[in-house]
């Protein structure tokens, strides 16, 4: 589609225009400039400077241990990277749940000093005064359902979520109120196919899934997955494009090898 070649700047209301025209929504995460840089430029509709900076940039077990400064630091370095992509931040864990005021400062925060375009938040009806109180103040909201790992201890587990029908029944509940309240978007994350087919075609804002099957509006994925960066992590959902653990080790693992050898630097490389 030409389309993509015509938009100056990704907005809310264009992912809404990509839904009603069928057109999928790439989405995927970025936690630093230099890494933005690349991702926008190659035509990314969405960046996320999600929470698994905790993971990928800092090594810990869960999201949970990042802090609203860490995500600020991040996010900040991601928006000057990036021309045409919408930024959406992740607002970390215990910085809005139970406390819609402190949901609120924490995702002007995120706006003033990250220059972020939008917040996401995990959670249906339990959170619906935070993601309320942070919509009046003209802050836009994504939500999130199925697996949410800022609660992995109330799961206890990284499995599939929704497959009993209770839970898949509250699932289409909330997903109808985040649409209802004013969400723009909804990430599903890791539900049986044929239920988030189902919620997409149900409500009326964008969904974008990860492991949640092709009937979605569009798929994320956190970049060092895709690009091979971690080696551990190898869910079924996951499409390796890249293999840059290896690639990255091995011209490392050169350079070493060349200035031991007295290889590097040549006489063209001095001055």
């Amino acid at each position: 589609m030409s389309v993509h070649k015509e938009i100056k700047r990704i907005t809310t209301n264009t992912l809404m225009e990509f839904k009603h025209e069928g057109e999928k929504i790439s989405m995927l995460t970025a936690y630093d400039y230099s890494m933005a840089r690349i991702i926008d430029a190659a035509g990314m509709d969405v960046i996320l400077v999600g929470d698994s900076a905790s993971n990928v940039m800092a090594g810990h077990e869960t999201t949970l241990p990042i802090t609203l400064e860490q995500m600020i630091y991040h996010a900040s370095s991601v928006v000057r990277g990036v021309k045409r992509a919408l930024v959406v931040v992740d607002l970390p864990f215990g910085y809005y749940q139970g406390n819609s005021r402190l949901a609120l400062e924490s995702a002007i925060r995120i706006m003033k000093e990250a220059g972020a375009h939008a917040v996401k938040l995990e959670g249906g009806a339990e959170i619906r005064e935070s993601i309320e109180r942070i919509l009046t103040a003209g802050i836009p909201v994504m939500g999130h359902l199925g697996l949410t790992p800022q609660s992995i201890y109330k799961f206890g587990t990284y499995t599939v979520r929704a497959k009993e029908e209770a839970e898949a029944q509250k699932l289409l509940e909330d997903a109808y109120l985040l649409d209802k309240i004013g969400c723009f978007a909804l990430v599903l994350e890791k539900i049986p196919a044929a239920l988030a087919e189902k919620v997409s075609k149900s409500i009326t804002i964008p969904t974008i899934g990860i492991g949640a099957g092709g009937g979605t509006d569009g798929q994320v994925l956190v970049s060092h997955d895709l690009l091979g960066i971690t080696q551990e992590f190898r869910p079924r959902f996951l499409r390796r494009y890249l293999n840059l653990f290896d690639d990255i080790k091995n011209a490392v693992g050169q350079y070493v090898q060349d200035v031991k050898s007295r290889d590097f630097p040549n006489e063209n490389e001095q001055y």
